[in-house]
């Protein structure tokens, strides 16, 4: 009788973790996950590991409220924080097949301006990065990309 009991503990136990595990859904832990902002190098860095490798984790918390991004191409465009976050999250996991360079421009003790280079193949798209200090975080509030 003791096993009987022991037997339907144990199931109901699995049966409730896995609920709360399936409520959840795929890919909650990676959006809720927070990432060290810190300091504007570790910004930087995730700046580059969420928009080349494809890394999900951090992206709500990565860009300022009032972050705008700019592509100086033959019809120029404009993207808002809310559509590149959109973007950005539909990509997780995928990883551009290019080599990265970054340089910094300009640094303060509240402001960063960065070169990040990615050279594909045939061509060369050039971001410059402009991240500042909120609060006790670093964001990124502009992005302008060109191509070469």
């Amino acid at each position: 009788m003791k096993a009987l009991v022991k037997t339907f503990a144990a199931a109901a136990l699995i049966a409730v973790s896995t609920f709360a595990m399936a409520a959840e859904g795929p890919g909650a832990k990676a959006t809720k996950a927070t990432v060290n902002l810190s300091t504007a190098d570790f910004a930087l860095a995730h700046y580059v590991a969420v928009t080349i490798e494809g890394e999900s984790a951090g992206v709500d918390q990565l860009f300022a409220e009032d972050f705008n991004q700019k592509i100086q191409a033959t019809n120029a465009q404009n993207h808002s924080r809310s559509e590149v976050v959109k973007s950005l999250k539909k990509q997780k996991g995928e990883k551009l097949n290019c080599t990265v360079s970054t340089d910094i421009i300009e640094e303060s003790a509240d402001y960063m301006v960065a070169k990040v280079t990615l050279k594909f193949e045939n061509f060369r798209k050039i971001d410059l990065v402009t991240l500042e200090r909120v609060g006790n975080d670093w964001k990124v509030c502009q992005s302008i990309n060109s191509y070469k």
